[in-house]
C-alpha cells in the first residue's frame, strides 16, 4: 500500500478531541468503547465488529487483562491473537457492561437495528468516517487508530524491553514487513538522531 493511500495516524490531542466528542453522542459509552479498540488494542473495523463479549471477559464473567481475539473474528485463519488490555479501554469495556445486558457470545458493538446480532465490518468503518469528518479529521479512517496503536507501540516497545517482533504480534500480521509499513515515521526524531550523529 502506498503511503498517500494510507489512513493518517492519530496525534494525542486528536484522540483526546475524538473522545471529548464522543460524550456527546447517542451512544457515548457504545462509540468509546469502538474509538479504544481501534486506538488503544489496534483492532480493525471487522474485529471491532465481530468482538464479542467471551473474548474480553474471564470465566467468571469479568473483564479481562486481555483480549482474546480468535480467528474467525480477525482476518485470516493466523489472525486471532491475545492482546493485553490497556486500563482505559478495560475501564470503558466495564462501563459498557454495566449499561447492557449481555450473554454469552453476544457481541461487544451493537447497534439499534442488531442489538443481539451485532454489526458489520462496514457499519463499523461508517461510524469512523462519520465521527471524523465532523471533527474535521481530513484523511483518517477507521484504520487510523489502528495505525496510531501500531506507531505508538513501536516507538515505546524498546522502553519494555521488546521489539518490533512484539509489535507484530499484537497487530496480528503474518510478515514483520507489512507491520513496518504501518508504522508512521518521526521527522522530529529524524531531525535529532541526525544532530547526534
Amino acid at each position: 500500500m502506498a503511503l498517500s493511500k494510507q489512513a493518517k495516524t492519530l496525534s494525542k490531542s486528536q484522540v483526546d478531541t475524538a473522545l471529548a466528542y464522543l460524550t456527546q453522542t447517542r451512544y457515548p459509552i457504545r462509540n468509546r468503547v469502538a474509538f479504544l479498540l481501534s486506538v488503544k488494542a489496534g483492532l480493525r473495523a471487522k474485529e471491532i465488529a465481530s468482538l464479542t463479549w467471551d473474548m474480553v471477559t474471564t470465566a467468571d464473567g469479568e473483564i479481562g487483562h486481555a483480549i482474546h481475539l480468535t480467528n474467525d473474528a480477525s482476518k485470516g485463519s493466523n489472525g486471532g491473537r491475545v492482546i493485553a488490555m490497556n486500563k482505559e479501554l478495560r475501564v470503558a469495556l466495564a462501563d459498557l457492561m454495566a449499561s447492557s445486558v449481555i450473554k454469552a457470545g453476544m457481541p461487544v458493538i451493537t447497534t439499534e437495528r442488531n442489538r443481539t446480532t451485532g454489526t458489520s465490518a462496514q457499519a463499523v468503518v461508517n461510524m469512523f468516517q462519520g465521527w471524523f469528518q465532523l471533527l474535521g479529521f481530513s484523511g483518517c479512517s477507521s484504520h487510523s487508530g489502528r495505525r496510531t496503536f501500531i506507531t505508538n507501540a513501536a516507538r515505546k516497545i524498546s522502553t519494555v524491553g521488546g521489539s518490533l517482533r512484539d509489535v507484530q504480534m499484537l497487530a496480528g500480521h503474518s510478515n514483520l514487513s507489512t507491520t513496518q509499513r504501518y508504522i508512521e515515521a518521526d521527522s522530529e526524531a529524524q531531525q535529532r538522531i541526525v544532530q547526534m550523529v
